[in-house]
């Protein structure tokens, strides 16, 4: 889909779920003092960082201390937060990252800046485009914290194992982009957020696969 037309389209999905956003964001506040929006740091188009949308799923004392990642027996995270998480419903506000260009409704899973590394080919070819709401990898991942509730070392784990493969699918993604193939994404990913095992295209396991983060 063209660049203009998914910003019209972030935008007109963001007028129209613009009503559960208050309501959730209403229960935030009520929740803990502090803000509603989080106002996360990622790695956008051509490399510059930029301003990602959540509602604030964490204690406003405590969003800026502890790992770059989230566990789900993370202590920060409060009772609402945990919900808006799980269902990926603290992401809603991102309709207005693609509304101002800044994401895609399908794309690269938008990543934290401080594990970027463009010494690495495949860090280049995927952390300078846009990133999505929706994607591969985020169908993959879509149960990440369990994943890190298992070790010791959650920034470690994710460092050395989860985002190497995260980078090869995505990479893979973007090899093989097609309106066909987002929305497949975008049919699949309740299922992925209901807990159902998800089975990529054979072509693109295949490319996942050829994928290496050298």
């Amino acid at each position: 889909m063209p660049d203009s037309l998914q910003r019209v389209a972030g935008l007109v999905l963001a007028v129209l779920t613009g009503p559960l956003l208050i309501a959730l964001g209403l229960a935030v506040r009520l929740e803990t003092p502090g803000p509603v929006i989080f106002h996360a740091s990622r790695m956008g188009r051509g490399g510059r960082p930029f301003d990602c949308l959540k509602l604030r799923t964490m204690r406003a004392d405590r969003s800026e201390a502890g790992p770059g990642v989230t566990t789900g027996r993370d202590a920060r995270v409060t009772r609402i937060g945990g919900l808006l998480r799980r269902f990926r419903l603290d992401e809603l506000p991102q309709l207005w990252n693609v509304a101002m260009g800044q994401m895609r409704l399908v794309g690269p899973r938008p990543e934290d800046p401080r594990y970027v590394d463009f010494d690495r080919p495949l860090h280049c070819e995927v952390f300078t485009e846009p990133p999505g709401i929706a994607g591969l990898t985020q169908l993959v991942y879509a149960d990440e914290g369990r994943l890190l509730d298992a070790t010791a070392d959650p920034d470690g784990y994710y460092r050395e194992e989860i985002l190497p493969r995260k980078v090869a699918i995505d990479a893979a993604y973007l090899r093989n982009r097609s309106v066909k193939l987002d929305l497949w994404i975008l049919a699949q990913t309740p299922r992925a957020l209901l807990g159902r095992e998800i089975h990529l295209p054979e072509k693109v396991e295949d490319s996942i696969e050829a994928s290496t983060d050298a």
